[in-house]
């Protein structure tokens, strides 16, 4: 046999080798994730404290969805606010110059 093919062989065995373990390490993973959060199943109930709390989160996500347009509106007219509140303080500011300067006299 040629080196080069004995080279060859043995890459091709290595990464079947690499792509097994990575297989199997994976499928270990899974089954650890599994046993800490549930089966990943759908439509069944929840089977224990972390399952319960991935689907509350994710109801909660679902029903605060409409929030985000809410708070863009809010702060638009809180912005429009600011610039009325700014010459407010602009105004009593002057007032206060105004008292002030009268009182010395």
């Amino acid at each position: 046999m040629n080196a080069f093919v004995v080279l060859a062989l043995l890459s091709v065995v290595g990464a079947a080798a690499l792509f097994v373990a990575l297989a199997l390490f994976l499928r270990a993973i899974d089954l650890t994730l599994e046993d800490i959060g549930g089966p990943a199943t759908r439509f069944a109930t929840p089977s224990n404290y972390l399952s319960k709390i991935r689907l509350g989160v994710r109801a909660i996500e679902k029903q605060t969805d409409a929030l985000g347009p809410s708070v863009t509106k809010l702060n638009n007219g809180l912005g429009a606010i600011l610039g009325g509140l700014k010459a407010i303080d602009a105004n009593l500011a002057g007032l206060i110059a105004a008292v002030s300067r009268q009182g010395r006299r």
